[in-house]
């Protein structure tokens, strides 16, 4: 049984971008995949990458920030209108299961029209919830392994990485998160680490403008990974392969994939890999 991974989106930060869609990556495990957050788009990336919007069952949402959860009712909703033929579990830190309840609502109308006019099963028999408070073993089934540690994303509370592990390959996601030692310890002996970047010698110049820039840069700096803290991670963790993801910053200006791999080689002498959306590992 074979695993690929999908890099459905690999910006960082809720604003639009050009060249990169928002926060979300598919895992691909047989017959089954496994979508790894939900930012805004994901759906349309998945038609993209030819991933069947009904070949999932488990959707897992590092944390509640919009460039990644954004679509996480959308997605469900586009699941259950595509003639779904399994149910759907959402995992993820709270407010989740109000989250689906509020979308529910507002998309009541749409959901009241198509059980009615074209026979859908009721949405919330469809889709249900698993909030995710505490690290620990989340799934193990047909030969997958799913497992959740608590990172470090302030100010929010509960932020997570995953770590799945397949007949073949263990991947782990540290969602947004600055050095943490736990994603070290999940990520031990992985073959592949898809974490995020921030680079802040070419974000400086377009925060310190910014009204807001010193909250702003404060935040940024709490909350994500420098390439010397991105390298620490992956060597610590003596993983095979370190996927750079998350961008920050991702859109204009556009940086070269060398700048991001030259700053991260000095601390992380394994493979490095640019992530691009629609990349497939």
């Amino acid at each position: 049984m074979s695993t690929r991974l999908i890099l459905l989106g690999t910006a960082g930060g809720p604003t639009p971008k050009a060249n990169r869609a928002p926060s979300a990556y598919a895992l691909v495990v047989g017959d089954e995949t496994f979508v790894i957050d939900a930012g805004n788009g994901v759906g349309q990336q998945l038609a993209k990458a030819k991933i069947g919007i009904n070949s999932f069952r488990n959707v897992f949402l590092t944390h509640q920030h919009s460039d990644h959860s954004a679509d996480i009712g959308t997605l469900a909703l586009l699941a259950w209108a595509t003639n779904p033929s399994k149910p759907l579990t959402l995992w993820g830190p709270p407010p989740l299961k109000a989250m689906l309840k509020h979308f529910q609502a507002f998309q009541a109308l749409d959901i009241k029209t198509r059980i009615a006019d074209e026979g859908r099963p009721p949405f919330e028999s469809f889709v249900s919830v698993r909030e995710l408070t505490k690290p620990g073993e989340l799934l193990s089934e047909n030969g997958v392994r799913v497992r959740a540690t608590l990172n470090v994303h302030p100010p929010l509370k509960h932020s997570f990485a995953y770590r799945f592990d397949t007949p073949d390959r263990s991947i782990v996601f540290s969602g947004d998160t600055t050095y943490s030692k736990s994603v070290v310890e999940l990520a031990t002996g992985a073959d592949v680490l898809v974490h995020e970047i921030m680079l802040p010698s070419a974000l400086e110049p377009l925060i310190a403008s910014e009204p807001n820039a010193k909250t702003l840069r404060e935040h940024l700096h709490a909350s994500h990974s420098t390439p010397e803290q991105v390298g620490r991670v992956a060597t610590e963790a003596g993983v095979k392969t370190l996927v750079l993801s998350h961008f920050v910053p991702g859109g204009y200006p556009f940086l070269p994939d060398s700048v991001w791999h030259d700053a991260v080689r000095p601390h992380f002498s394994g493979k490095i890999i640019i992530g691009q959306d629609l990349l497939a590992l």
